[in-house]
């Protein structure tokens, strides 16, 4: 597995660099916040593990200008920022997890590694092919969900949502089931959390002719606008 750690700290480069090494994760490292995004496109890594505060761009800024250039490797936020308002602009940002500074190398790891699973996997309610939704289709060559001719830029845990949902369009998939598709083995993650990639993928699916239900009780559909 190939990591991309954008952190400008010498030293807790050399450490993960070392230590995530010895259990077969290769560590690519970027310290500046204005090289990241070239460096991010040239390396096409499987994770990257970006650190808020960088010298020239902030993580933030450069979380937003990979998003924006199409990149839809998985991100987990590095942060000594220990605040849920903090968390949850870096999730709205287009991470995909977060782990406050300081953190225990076993927790990185997996954290890691849950992001490189979700992101691979189709899992076991994605089909070759699903019934396209409103203007929405799942390409399952590229992995994608385009609207109409434009792929639709989702992050990871996004994806993982949208096509649980297009597998049966108009019924109600629940949170629970949600949850265990997009926050796999993740067990201090709250049920909340499904509500989180629900509010951004509701904003995502604007004007593409589908829309995303909440059914108090059920769960979540996805169905067609009338």
């Amino acid at each position: 597995m190939k990591l991309l750690l954008i952190e400008d700290d010498p030293s807790m480069q050399t450490t993960l660099q070392r230590t995530l090494g010895r259990r077969q994760i290769d560590v690519r490292i970027c310290g500046d916040g204005a090289r990241a995004l070239a460096q991010w496109q040239e390396l096409e890594p499987d994770v990257v593990a970006l650190d808020l505060s960088l010298p020239g761009l902030d993580g933030l800024q450069v979380l937003a200008q990979a998003r924006a250039a199409g990149l839809r490797t998985p991100v987990l936020l590095l942060t000594a920022r220990g605040t849920v308002g903090d968390r949850i602009v870096g999730l709205n940002a287009g991470a995909d997890d977060y782990l406050p500074k300081p953190f225990d190398l076993d927790e990185l790891e997996a954290r890691i590694r849950a992001l490189n699973r979700r992101h691979q996997s189709t899992g076991p309610d994605s089909p070759a092919r699903l019934p396209e939704v409103g203007g929405l289709r799942y390409e399952p060559d590229s992995g994608a969900i385009y609207h109409r001719a434009e792929v639709l830029e989702l992050t990871p845990r996004e994806l993982a949502l949208l096509k649980a949902l297009m597998v049966k369009p108009g019924h109600a998939v629940s949170k629970e089931r949600l949850f265990e598709l997009v926050f796999p083995g993740e067990a201090d993650v709250q049920y909340e959390a499904v509500e989180v990639v629900v509010y951004r993928l509701r904003k995502k699916l604007a004007a593409t002719g589908a829309t995303l239900m909440t059914l108090r009780g059920l769960g979540y559909l996805l169905r067609e606008e009338t």
